[in-house]
C-alpha cells in the first residue's frame, strides 16, 4: 500500500500517547500509596489511553507490514475498546469528583471503594463488549455498503458509539454544572464565616470553574467532531474528513495525562523523586479529595 501521511501522523500520536500514559501507569502501579479510589480511576484512564496508543501503532504496522483482515479486526476492536474505556473512565472520574463534594462526610469509607470497583467493572465490561462486536462478526467486510466512515465498523455500530459518546458528554456537563454550584455555595459559606470580601470569594471560585471549563472544553473539542461526523457520514464520505475528525479524538488521550495525572501533586512528587534517583514507595502523601485534583 502507498504510505498515507495521515496514518503516519496517527502512528506518531499513538507513540506519544503510549509513552505518556505508560509513565502514569507505572507510577500508580508501583506506588502503594496510590490505592485510593481517585488514583484507581486515574490509573484506569491511563491504561485505556495506553492501549489506545498501542492500538494506533499496531494498526499502522499491520496495515502496511502485515495486511490481514483478521488482524485488522483485532486492532480495530482494540481501538474501540480502549477509546470507549477512556471516555468511560472520564465519566467515572467526574462521578467520583461529584460524590466527593456531595457526600463529603461519607466519601472516605468502604462504600466508596466498592462503588469505584463497580464503576470500573461496568466501564471495562461495556468497552470490551463494544470492542468484540467487529471481531464477532458485526463488521462490513462482506457488505461494503454497510460500512461507516471507519472501516470495517458498520454504520449501526458507529452510530451506537457516537450516541454513547454524546450521552457521556451530556452526563459530564450536567455533573460539572452541579459541581460548580456546590463549589460556589461552599466558597460563599466560607467567605461569610470568615468575613472575606466579595472579591476574595470571586477569586476563590474562579480558578475552580476555569479548571472545569478546561476539562469539558478539551473533551468536547476532541470528541464531538468525530461523534457528530460518525452520525452524519457514511462510507461514501471523503476519507479526509474521517482523518480530520479522528485525529483530534486521539489528542484527548494525549492530553488526559496532563489534565488528570501530571497536575496531581502526589504524582508530581513521585516523578521528581524518580528523576532525582531517590524514589521510595514510602514517600509521605497528603490525603486529598478528588475535587482538589
Amino acid at each position: 500500500l502507498a504510505l498515507n501521511l495521515w496514518d503516519v501522523v496517527l502512528c506518531i500520536s499513538g507513540t506519544i500517547i503510549s509513552c505518556e500514559n505508560a509513565i502514569v501507569v507505572v507510577v500508580i502501579f508501583y506506588t502503594p500509596a496510590f490505592r485510593a479510589p481517585m488514583f484507581l480511576l486515574i490509573g484506569s484512564l491511563a491504561t485505556a489511553d495506553l492501549l489506545a496508543g498501542l492500538g494506533l501503532i499496531l494498526h499502522f504496522a499491520f496495515v502496511y507490514l502485515i495486511p490481514s483482515e483478521a488482524v485488522s479486526l483485532l486492532t480495530v476492536g482494540l481501538l474501540v475498546t480502549s477509546f470507549t474505556a477512556s471516555v468511560g473512565s472520564l465519566l467515572t472520574i467526574t462521578i467520583d469528583r461529584y460524590l466527593s463534594l456531595y457526600n463529603a462526610l461519607t466519601y472516605y469509607s468502604e462504600r466508596t471503594v466498592t462503588r469505584t470497583y463497580i464503576m470500573l467493572i461496568l466501564t471495562w465490561g461495556a468497552s470490551i463488549c463494544y470492542g468484540l462486536l467487529p471481531v464477532m462478526g458485526w463488521n462490513c467486510l462482506k457488505e461494503p455498503s454497510a460500512c461507516s466512515i471507519v472501516r470495517p465498523l458498520t454504520k449501526s455500530h458507529l452510530i451506537i458509539l457516537s450516541v454513547s459518546f454524546l450521552a457521556v458528554f451530556a452526563a459530564m456537563l450536567q455533573l460539572y454544572v452541579q459541581i460548580c454550584r456546590i463549589v460556589c455555595r461552599h466558597a460563599q459559606q466560607i467567605a461569610v464565616q470568615r468575613h472575606f470580601l466579595a472579591s476574595s470569594h470571586y477569586d476563590s471560585t474562579r480558578k475552580g470553574i476555569a479548571t472545569l471549563a478546561v476539562i469539558l472544553g478539551t473533551f468536547a473539542s476532541c470528541w464531538l467532531p468525530f461523534a457528530v461526523y460518525g452520525l452524519l457520514g457514511d462510507d461514501s464520505s471523503p476519507a479526509l474528513y474521517t482523518y480530520v475528525t479522528l485525529l483530534p479524538a486521539t489528542y484527548n488521550s494525549m492530553l488526559n495525562p496532563v489534565i488528570y495525572a501530571f497536575r496531581n501533586q502526589e504524582i508530581q512528587k513521585v516523578l521528581w523523586a524518580v528523576c532525582c534517583g531517590c524514589f521510595s514507595s514510602t514517600l509521605p502523601f497528603r490525603s486529598r479529595s478528588p475535587s482538589d485534583v
